[in-house]
């Protein structure tokens, strides 16, 4: 399977046309969060529409400056993975949106015990025995993808600990926008070398407003993995 990610949108679709060749040929197109820029629900719809004109398979969750009207909007569409499992070819995709309180106040906010107890209802739908693909607006803790310019880490312990636990061959995230990277999680919490063959992959491919996004390629294993743009 081929998998295409996109993060922190914020509204702007400018940018699709220079990845085009990359969504066609993806299976999925995952969308990581922030799907408008404190938009309603019709900007929202162009958004997915906007990407469904390149590939009409996608799933998303919502980001912390997404109101509830645009997961409202997902749901209906039938691509909303917060706090949900879907499967495709065989493969688990889970997500969580929404984010960690930000230092401005913005619509989709919740302290990391919210976040907890809604990744602990996600774990106990969890199908065994397939791969799994986590998409989530928030980075876990810990990673270069949750790493602030001033060298802090923002990012959910619950997030890092659900992927401790469930062992998910990547988690796609975003929010952090300067914090484009791919990183490595291991089961004993541990952060290593990008180039560590069994861990969970998290990436982080930075906002799609610089014709960033991700593409991976797994089976039971990820097979490649890169950021482009």
């Amino acid at each position: 399977m081929i998998i295409a990610a996109l993060t922190d949108l914020h509204g702007d679709v400018s940018p699709l046309r220079g990845i085009a060749d990359d969504l066609a040929a993806a299976d999925v197109v995952v969308i990581t969060g922030d799907v408008t820029h404190f938009g309603r629900r019709a900007e929202a719809a162009r958004v997915i529409e906007a990407v469904r004109k390149y590939n009409s398979r996608v799933l998303a969750v919502p980001g912390n400056c997404d109101y509830p009207e645009v997961a409202a909007l997902l749901t209906e569409e039938g691509i909303n993975l917060d706090c949900t499992v879907r499967e495709i070819d065989g493969v688990t995709f889970a997500g969580i949106g929404g984010s960690l309180p930000c230092p401005g106040t913005t619509p989709n906010e919740m302290t990391d015990d919210e976040m907890n107890a809604r990744l602990e209802r996600l774990g106990r739908v969890l199908p065994s025995g397939r791969p799994l693909v986590v998409a989530a607006h928030q980075p876990p803790h810990g990673t270069e993808a949750d790493l602030l310019a001033s060298g802090v880490h923002v990012g959910s312990r619950s997030l890092r600990a659900f992927i401790e636990k469930h062992s998910p061959l990547i988690c796609f995230t975003g929010h952090i926008h300067e914090g484009r990277t791919i990183d490595t999680v291991v089961a004993t919490g541990t952060v290593v070398a990008t180039d560590t063959v069994v861990a969970t992959k998290v990436v982080n491919p930075g906002p799609l407003g610089y014709g960033h996004h991700a593409v991976a390629e797994i089976s039971n294993r990820v097979e490649r993995l890169e950021i482009r743009g």
